[in-house]
């Protein structure tokens, strides 16, 4: 039976992965090393082992392909083989809103509960809310790009043009389906950046002003650095990382941007920094921490199965530190911006609260932006000023 092939697929996927790479890295390099599975079978493989793991820790002790079924009848509007074969009373009610089907799937096995999806809720910062948080997870978040000031009717049309269907978010963000595939849109690449919408609205705390010099320390592929350019062009900018192989995506991305203006070095900022920054003087830090990435687990839900919690003590003195580092060259009366893309209070408000009492930094404002309602990802932001 076709269902029998199906299950045998995803039960030889789930077996060979085991977290280390994000799964979007580990199913390129599965299929090719199986040819002989076809499109059709690739495509089935895939959403079958995503939506298992949208479960998360919910149904833990249940038997695998029940566990698969549950998770498919959620995160689909379409029906499929595994929910025919494995919950099959349910299958014509696939269409229905995920609300309406966490209440099926209640009758069906009492022991479910939606809010066991996220396994360590009692970590949470204390804004999120909890139940439309889980519930989020079992819907795949948008693509979001940024538009270029001027340029949001040009590329609007393009996309219009090749059938992307579109919402404008604000007078420079769009949000398109996950999954568009945006390179036809190769003429115009230096008109937008992808970025995610809550990535976006914190640029809303970096207010520069004309002719400042900025440091982005964690700068990684260079989003916040972007973002920070398009807020005000007339900037210089220092941009680090510990990674190489970062900067130079961050180099490429900056080239396709026209930013020009700027130094790039790698940085290890757990160590004295003060040989290459002795003389620096910077009149605003971004701080886009290291973190867990639980923000973004809509994304990469894998992540929901396998994190070690262990590892949020560790980022949090990551930050910790890195923060205690990088003051040093900020000049008084200048901001700096804490940012992660966590969810957990001990990297958030509990960080924030070490940086108040430890640093010569004053909170200014913070906040939680919950990505889980606008189907983006999660972050948290904080505006410090150095006393």
């Amino acid at each position: 039976m076709k269902v029998e092939h199906q299950v045998r697929t995803f039960e030889q996927i789930y077996k060979s992965y085991d977290g280390t790479l994000p799964l979007h890295r580990f199913l390129p390099a599965y299929f090719k090393q199986h040819r002989q599975m076809g499109s059709s079978d690739r495509r089935w493989a895939t959403r079958y082992i995503y939506a298992f793991y949208r479960l998360g820790k919910a149904l833990w002790d249940m038997p695998l392909l029940t566990r698969l079924a549950v998770a498919d009848f959620l995160c689909h509007s379409t029906g499929s083989l595994v929910v025919e074969a494995y919950l099959s009373e349910l299958a014509p009610s696939v269409t229905l809103t995920v609300e309406e089907k966490v209440s099926l799937i209640r009758a069906v096995y009492p022991d479910f509960d939606v809010n066991e999806v996220f396994g360590w809720s009692s970590d949470l910062s204390d804004p999120i809310d909890i139940l439309p948080f889980n519930l989020s997870f079992f819907k795949q978040p948008d693509l979001f790009i940024r538009v270029k000031k001027g340029a949001l009717s040009t590329v609007s049309e393009q996309l219009h043009q090749q059938g992307i269907p579109l919402k404008q978010l604000s007078e420079y963000t769009l949000a398109l389906p996950n999954g568009t595939k945006l390179e036809a849109l190769n003429s115009i690449s230096g008109l937008y950046q992808v970025q995610d919408w809550s990535s976006q609205k914190t640029g809303a705390y970096f207010e520069p002003q004309k002719y400042d010099y900025w440091w982005d320390c964690c700068a990684a592929s260079g989003g916040k650095s972007l973002l920070l350019h398009a807020l005000e062009p007339d900037i210089q900018l220092l941009v680090s990382d510990i990674r190489e192989s970062s900067l130079q995506n961050l180099e490429e991305r900056f080239r396709q941007a026209g930013i020009r203006k700027y130094q790039a070095k790698v940085m290890d900022l757990l160590h004295n920094n003060d040989p290459i920054l002795h003389h620096y003087a910077f009149d605003g830090i971004l701080l886009d921490a290291p973190c867990s990435g639980s923000g973004t687990w809509g994304r990469t839900p894998e992540m929901l199965y396998y994190f070690d919690p262990a590892k949020i003590g560790n980022y949090a003195r990551l930050q910790k530190v890195i923060a205690s580092n990088v003051v040093t060259y900020l000049k008084p009366g200048k901001p700096l911006i804490y940012m992660t893309c966590s969810v957990f209070k001990a990297e958030n408000e509990d960080v924030v609260q070490y940086i108040s009492e430890n640093l010569p930094l004053r909170l200014e404002k913070a906040a939680l932006i919950k990505g889980y309602q606008d189907q983006a990802d999660s972050m948290f932001v904080a505006r410090f000023i150095k006393i």
